[in-house]
């Protein structure tokens, strides 16, 4: 396989870029000479040429899903967005393959990664693990979560930093005073943690309950919060 391939083969799932639409004026001159693929490997092919991929996959074939991993205090979290909005943030416990797999089986295919996509949601994120923003405040794609646990995930938008609900307390706010267990289960299932603040739900008894992130990082959580 060409080092043009593989990185066609990393970073493109669904979209046809091969061939005739990767000739010509595209790959010639500036964009594309010496070096700049021969002996390369997929991480070394400079940026500006992964970044056009990028641009001419969204315009000429559509894209499902773009996605780029960032660091954080709490590990590599995985972004993953659609056109109506951020439709995923994963925890590496998650295994980002396996999140990766379950949007292509439940929105589509054609799942690009990008270096530099997805920065105002990145940045807000930053923004918030320093302390400097109290909640991340971007679009959302909310279609992995339906029924009841949509309901739940559109009442933890409205729980304020620095505070939490119990499981109880989010079962009334969301209509079900009585489907506590049910909650649990919209928080354990919540695709966009951190933006959507599951981490702030907590047993009645006043400990912190599960998460799906660990309970180490909803702690950090929840004092980052407290101390803000």
């Amino acid at each position: 396989m060409s080092d043009l391939a593989d990185l066609l083969a990393t970073n493109l799932l669904g979209a046809d870029l091969t061939g005739s639409d990767l000739t010509g004026s595209d790959l010639t001159g500036s964009d594309l000479t010496g070096s700049d693929l021969t002996g390369s490997s997929a991480e070394e092919v400079p940026a500006r040429l992964r970044e056009r991929l990028v641009a001419r996959a969204g315009a000429e074939h559509g894209l499902d899903v773009l996605y780029r991993v960032v660091d954080s205090p709490l590990g590599p979290l995985l972004l993953a967005a659609t056109e109506a909005g951020l439709v995923r943030v994963a925890y590496a416990a998650q295994d980002h393959d396996a999140v990766l797999s379950d949007l292509a089986d439940r929105i589509g295919s054609r799942i690009l990664r990008t270096g530099s996509g997805l920065d105002e949601v990145a940045r807000q994120l930053d923004a918030f693990f320093t302390g400097a923003l109290v909640s991340v405040e971007v679009p959302l794609d909310l279609r992995l979560a339906t029924g009841f646990r949509r309901q739940v995930l559109e009442h933890l938008r409205h729980i304020p930093a620095g505070q939490t609900e119990t499981y109880a307390e989010v079962a009334r706010g969301a209509g079900s005073p009585r489907a506590v267990r049910a909650v649990g289960t919209a928080c354990a299932t919540n695709p966009v943690p951190i933006v959507v603040p599951c981490h702030r739900v907590v047993r009645t008894d006043g400990s912190l309950g599960g998460y799906l992130g660990g309970a180490e990082a909803k702690a950090w959580l929840l004092a980052r919060e407290a101390a803000a």
